[in-house]
């Protein structure tokens, strides 16, 4: 019982912010090849939405500026 714990806290503090960062990346590469699109865009999303919820938080600006 203890092992799955481990085991489940390494998987969200490894494995999700890797998958993220390997998301961004590819939507890097494909945007770069193809130009921009619904998929890249998408990606990128994707990551951004699994790092505010299992890795960094966005900075807050002060005053709301510069979204």
């Amino acid at each position: 019982m203890l092992f799955n714990l481990i085991r489940r806290t390494l998987v969200m503090a490894v494995a999700v912010p890797l998958a993220a960062a390997g998301a961004r990346k590819l939507s890097e590469v494909i945007e770069a090849k193809r130009g921009p699109g619904r998929g890249p865009r998408l990606l990128r999303t994707g990551a951004d939405t699994v790092e505010s919820l299992f890795g960094r938080r966005r900075r807050r600006r002060r005053f709301g500026f510069g979204r």
